[in-house]
């Protein structure tokens, strides 16, 4: 008999930061370059928004960086809190709204690889976050901003199925959308864990929505907040030796914005 867990998906962090930080290593390097190759003389002091559990926050520690991290979330930022406590860092992450929130000193960069933006259902809210983004980060700093975009051509993705594992732990993850409205400018998405161990069968299912963007809704979305220019884009492949130019196909992005 499987068991079905009560709550939402944010109600269990263990399980989420399996399911979001088993292919760490790809995004870590990848930032790291990032941060070296675009930030005149590197950076020292990194802002990640939607932190959630910190499963960049506590290695790029590791690497020698000042990592903070935000998120509306209590359980994942008390994980995220407690890891970085165990590897001997400060408490860095804090609950808060990524559409507002400030900080008194400045940071070199900042990242979101993980379409989090996209939960910002409103125009409003995503202009706000720009904006306290812009105010966080000096200027020629970056924001590493990953995000999929709906393309303008060809069949968009609307399912996505993902395995990790730790120790006797597996999480199957499937994410599935349940409905689309261009008009009003949302996708709604099933998530379904299925998680295993030796001897237990448990799911845990929840509903979301992500706001849609096409490049130009993106653009013109940049150009209305201000303080902010594309400088480079990428796949979520990660890899650094290969700009992605944007075309009518594109779907994941990584954007490399500058703070001017």
């Amino acid at each position: 008999m499987v068991d079905k867990l009560p709550g939402n998906l944010y109600d269990y962090p263990g399980y989420y930061d399996l399911v979001y930080g088993s292919d760490w290593k790809a995004e870590h390097d990848f930032l790291i370059g990032a941060f070296d190759r675009f930030i005149n003389g590197g950076a020292q002091r990194i802002l990640e928004p939607a932190c959630g559990t910190g499963r960049l926050i506590y290695r790029l520690m590791k690497h020698g960086m000042e990592v903070h991290g935000l998120d509306l979330s209590e359980n994942a930022v008390e994980y995220c809190n407690n890891r970085l406590e165990r590897h001997g860092f400060p408490q860095t992450a804090v609950v808060a709204d990524m559409c507002d929130f400030h900080y008194d000193d400045a940071f070199d960069a900042g990242f979101n690889t993980i379409n989090s933006f996209r939960h910002l259902e409103y125009h409003d809210q995503a202009i706000a976050h720009l904006r306290c983004m812009s105010q966080a980060i000096k200027p020629g700093g970056i924001y590493v901003l990953g995000i999929h975009l709906y393309p303008a051509v060809g069949p968009p993705i609307e399912e996505e199925s993902w395995f990790a594992q730790r120790g006797h732990l597996g999480v199957q993850t499937n994410m599935t959308l349940m409905h689309r409205n261009l008009d009003e400018r949302y996708e709604q998405y099933k998530m379904r864990y299925d998680i295993w161990t030796p001897t237990n069968h448990q799911v845990l299912e929840d509903v979301f929505r992500f706001r849609t963007y096409t490049s130009i809704e993106f653009q013109q979305l940049l150009d209305e907040a201000g303080q902010w220019e594309i400088i480079d884009t990428f796949d979520f492949q990660y890899n650094l030796k290969q700009s992605m130019p944007i075309d009518d196909q594109t779907e994941d992005v990584v954007y490399i914005l500058r703070r001017v």
